[in-house]
């Protein structure tokens, strides 16, 4: 099994108003050039966990990251006009806590849960990644006060 110091927790950047099944995003992923969905776990808005890679697979969710992580999409992250918000349903935040929770049990050791954003660069070299050095507002939430 491969080493794990992260789990990444990340949105499908989609409309609250709209479904985002796993063969759409399946299809995004293919056309961005990926062999498969990238995150290894995608909660869907009923608090259904689907295992969309295998663990033993690097993901393709964070770049500079994959090696040493796994990645967890949940459905949404956009309002109704598709702008940025935490748009998870009280099923999807039971199933997130849930899944991370049993992640952290297997996967003993340093690993840090966070969020996608949380991985952008810090550009001024402060230490901290400020909202302003955000790559992405992903996953629309703060993971490491919740999680």
């Amino acid at each position: 099994m491969r080493t794990i110091n992260y789990i990444v927790v990340h949105c499908s950047a989609t409309r609250e108003d709209r479904p985002f099944t796993v063969e759409a995003l399946r299809a995004v992923h293919l056309s961005r050039g990926f062999s498969d969905i990238g995150y290894h776990y995608y909660i869907r808005r009923d608090g259904t966990v689907v295992k969309t890679r295998t663990l033993a697979l690097v993901g393709a969710h964070v770049k500079g990251y994959n090696k040493y992580s796994i990645g967890i999409c949940y459905e949404g992250g956009l309002d109704a006009q598709g702008c940025p918000k935490d748009t998870r349903t009280p099923e999807q935040r039971a199933a997130l806590r849930l899944l991370v929770h049993q992640l952290l049990r297997r996967f003993h050791g340093e690993v840090r849960v966070c969020g996608h954003r949380d991985l952008s660069p810090d550009r001024n070299g402060d230490g901290v990644v400020e909202p302003e050095e955000w790559v992405k507002v992903c996953p629309c939430f703060e993971v490491a006060t919740e999680l």
